[in-house]
């Protein structure tokens, strides 16, 4: 395997918002090898960020079967597709790999590890907004003060060096298990709220809005701190102020899949909160609630 060092073999997973702006931000540094991993094929992607605009041809691949080992799979579809990328991770990983899993959720160890086989799966949270415009067209928003984040430890740090040279800042935490729950509780409101209300991050500047959004923010902060994240007793505040600094046209991954009739992303974010509160015997109402309405939506786009 190439050191971090060398030039490295990289396999980004999915096409989308996620994917879609990480593999634009390597393909400009041009310090590695990129194949896009998709199913139907992108011959040039455009990537728009605040500083420039990126155009950037793009090998693809959109059959599992002409796929070889790499020393990186980004993983970068959503939580509930990874049953269907097992193809891809069967002939992209040997025991030399590592797999990053840019998604959502908790538990990325454990969700990925029976598909990889003998490689390292590398848990990454993703802080950047990105909205894909069209198959070959992503738009960038960097929100707070880092665009991804990762344990600081030997894997961790392995893959900051990986993506020294783009654009994306790297947080190598020694908390990490905190972050995770922190990212959870953004994403357990600015999730089902922006696709129930079908409204992008301005409904958060509502007083009713806020205040619904405090309440399930507690209840979401109690399970965490049984499952041994260190949360403020104010968690809840922060992760409103932390909202409201957010572009007010911003959207959620979740409300673009509503707007486009997909399924949502439901037992990764809101799901893994009432799971996760029914272990520790904790009460999660509200969120349960929101569980039984987005479960309602998501069927209902299903069967269309």
């Amino acid at each position: 395997m190439n050191t971090t060092t060398d030039r490295s073999r990289i396999a980004v997973i999915g096409l989308g918002s996620i994917g879609g702006i990480v593999a634009g931000c390597l393909h400009d540094a041009g310090r590695h090898d990129i194949v896009a991993c998709t199913r139907r094929p992108v011959d040039r992607l455009t990537l728009e960020r605040p500083d420039k605009t990126v155009q950037a041809p793009l090998r693809t691949l959109t059959d599992p079967s002409t796929a070889a080992p790499v020393d990186w799979a980004l993983v970068c579809t959503k939580v509930q597709q990874t049953p269907s990328i097992a193809p891809w991770l069967a002939k992209l990983c040997d025991s030399s790999t590592r797999v990053a899993t840019l998604q959502n959720g908790i538990g990325h160890a454990a969700r990925l590890q029976p598909y990889v086989g003998a490689a390292r799966v590398v848990p990454t949270i993703v802080y950047y907004n990105g909205e894909r415009l069209a198959p070959d067209h992503v738009r960038l928003r960097p929100v707070g003060a880092h665009d991804l984040a990762v344990a600081d430890d030997a894997d961790g740090r392995d893959l900051l060096r990986l993506l020294e040279g783009t654009t994306l800042r790297v947080h190598a935490s020694d908390d990490f298990p905190t972050l995770l729950w922190r990212k959870l509780l953004i994403n357990a409101i600015a999730n089902p709220v922006t696709a129930l209300t079908l409204q992008r991050q301005a409904v958060f500047r509502r007083a009713d809005i806020q205040r619904l959004c405090r309440e399930i923010l507690e209840e979401a902060a109690m399970v965490g701190r049984a499952e041994g994240a260190r949360l403020a007793p104010d968690e809840p505040d922060r992760i409103i102020e932390q909202l409201l600094t957010y572009p007010p046209e911003a959207g959620t991954s979740m409300y673009f899949d509503r707007v486009a009739g997909r399924s949502l992303e439901i037992e990764a974010l809101t799901g893994a909160i009432v799971e996760a509160g029914a272990r520790h015997g904790i009460a999660t109402p509200l969120n349960r609630a929101f569980a039984a309405l987005l479960r309602a939506v998501s069927d209902a786009a299903e069967s269309q």
